[in-house]
């Protein structure tokens, strides 16, 4: 029997467009309501302003949970990655649970600069 795999959430930046717009849709609805009650445009802004922030805390909190999941993936990603970029610089194996980024060339190990290296007809000049 076939499982189905798991809902997968959507990345960081579509959960922030839409919890962003979520919070912008609000104070528009609000502002809307109190020009329509005959407020003027500027105070009503400001007044949707203050409203909809504690407003928006209890409507969206489902949205807000899913933006820190969608951030602490994130952030874990990142953590990973940092920590498989510095093992490379370094010279190290990388990590066994990270993922090789295909878009990430090898890093080359540097050279040493011209003046480090003697001329074969030269004798060491170098300094200890």
């Amino acid at each position: 029997m076939a499982t189905s795999p798991a809902p997968t959430r959507p990345g960081l930046g579509p959960t922030i467009a839409l919890y962003a717009l979520a919070r912008l849709g609000l104070l528009a609805l609000i502002a809307l309501a109190l020009v329509l009650a005959g407020v003027p445009a500027l105070i009503a802004v400001l007044v949707a302003l203050i409203v909809a922030l504690p407003l928006s805390m209890v409507l969206f909190r489902g949205l807000r949970a899913r933006l820190d999941e969608a951030l602490s993936v994130a952030k874990q990603r990142r953590a990973v990655e940092r920590e498989a970029l510095r093992s490379r610089l370094r010279g190290d194996e990388p990590p066994a649970d990270a993922q090789p980024d295909p878009e990430v060339r090898h890093v080359a190990r540097a050279e040493p600069a011209p003046s480090d290296v003697a001329a074969p007809d030269q004798p060491d000049r170098r300094q200890d």
